[in-house]
């Protein structure tokens, strides 16, 4: 063995070293801070209840801040080599089809847990003493109007992702249909320059984030601490949360597994933009904490996953899908209405396009089903009932719906192995396990 081999083996035996070195080090601050947010939450003191909703609020505000930039500049970047090539093409087709086949599954696994369980009906004097000052009576076509931006600025200042996606699709767009110049290659590397920055700021947020993590829990477990009255909606709560479940352990690992995944691996590379997804209950917060997972944990091409994840967390709304489908029909249950095989097959194509028009913020999903049934003159009384146990429905369905996202990318990845150009970008090399 050469001098040169040795120091060579030597170099990666100390890179290996460190590395084991830094996850156990990331293991216990993640498991540290879960530990403290648990028993934080269930100490009954003001100060420290108020520390944590003050970190948590702070962590939200951090994710909402670079979320909005970070959707537009990936796909603006993604979208202005169009003219360079067919890459974009390729990843944008399969990106549709994973998103429209693992949205429809969803609807699919929800409108069977409906039809099996088949929840009760509330009491007419139940329903009558529902909270409405949450519900906004606006249609869907509103709902529709207010993605159409009306300015450049607004979309970004009021956080509207769906305008955002919008304004970022045809500026991108209009850079790939632009002739060759020395100012299209300038405004290129601006966006470009302006999105390496913004990944540096990502990293210095995952880097604190077990903190983060520490004060949504104890938000968490105070809130279900003031009480959390499941009464008459016991089996609607589970045939939403048995559908969630099943989508993210059944349906997605053998999504996964049929595409020559190992669903454990990426399970493994994805659990912080999962974990942060559960707690902050907005897939568009945690878009930036998904793409460092993808990127650093899975080694997904960077091409890929700052064109799928950001457009995935726009309409790839797998716990929304499900959460539209099994509210609608029970709502119109309630109200009189006959649920046919027919009605629930014609809800499975409308909870899934009216998913893919969600916005990926908390209580999104809440909002768009009102604003839908009360489109179709469906009663939406009920939806002030089911209020109290939507918080643990939120979470779950964020985390299902980053959980798609990633399948999505990483399935897109796998299939495009050796079919893009290696990125310019410095990737860490997935673990293997």
């Amino acid at each position: 063995m050469t001098q040169s081999s040795r120091i060579n083996i030597c170099t990666q035996n100390t890179l290996s070293a460190v590395s084991k070195q830094q996850r156990l080090k990331s293991v216990l601050f993640y498991s540290a801070g879960i530990i403290l947010g648990i028993v934080c939450g269930f100490m009954d003191h003001p100060f420290i209840q108020d520390l944590m909703d003050f970190i948590a609020t702070v962590f939200t505000r951090l994710f909402s801040f670079i979320a909005v930039p970070i959707i537009a500049l990936s796909l603006i970047n993604t979208l202005a080599k169009l003219g360079k090539g067919k890459e974009s093409g390729l990843i944008f087709r399969r990106t549709i089809f994973y998103t429209l086949l693992t949205t429809i599954i969803a609807a699919c696994v929800a409108a069977l847990l409906f039809k099996l369980l088949k929840p009760a009906n509330l009491p007419a004097e139940v329903v009558g003493k529902a909270d409405l000052d949450v519900v906004q009576n606006t249609t869907y076509f509103d709902h529709i109007i207010s993605v159409i931006p009306n300015n450049l600025l607004q979309p970004f200042v009021s956080g509207n992702v769906l305008s955002v996606l919008l304004i970022a699709a045809a500026i991108g767009l209009a850079l790939a249909l632009l002739e060759p110049s020395a100012k299209r290659d300038a405004v290129e590397n601006l966006f470009a320059g302006l999105q390496d920055v913004l990944f540096k700021l990502i990293r210095w947020l995952i880097a604190i984030l077990p903190i983060g993590i520490m004060g949504f829990i104890a938000k968490l477990i105070h809130e279900l601490e003031g009480g959390m009255i499941l009464g008459g909606l016991a089996t609607y709560f589970a045939v939403v949360i048995g559908s969630n479940l099943l989508q993210m352990f059944v349906i997605l690992p053998l999504v996964q597994l049929a595409r020559g995944l190992n669903p454990l691996r990426v399970a493994k590379g994805m659990m912080p933009a999962i974990a942060v997804a559960f707690f902050s209950k907005s897939s568009a917060g945690t878009l930036p904490v998904t793409m460092a997972s993808a990127e650093d944990n899975l080694g997904v091409n960077p091409k890929v996953s700052r064109f799928v994840l950001p457009i995935c967390t726009t309409i790839n709304m797998n716990g929304c899908a499900a959460f539209i489908l099994i509210t609608s029909l029970y709502l119109m249950q309630n109200a009189g209405v006959e649920i046919t095989a027919m009605t629930i097959i014609t809800w499975i194509f409308i909870a899934t396009i009216a998913a893919i028009g969600n916005a990926g913020v908390p209580m999104g999903c809440y909002f768009l089903t009102i604003s839908l049934l009360s489109s179709m003159q469906v009663p939406v009384l009920l939806m002030g009932v089911i209020l109290p146990v939507y918080t643990v429905i939120d979470m779950l369905e964020t985390g299902v719906n980053v959980w798609s996202d990633a399948t999505v990318a990483n399935i897109v990845d796998h299939d495009l192995k050796g079919r893009l150009d290696e990125p310019s970008e410095n990737v860490t090399a997935p673990h293997e396990s």
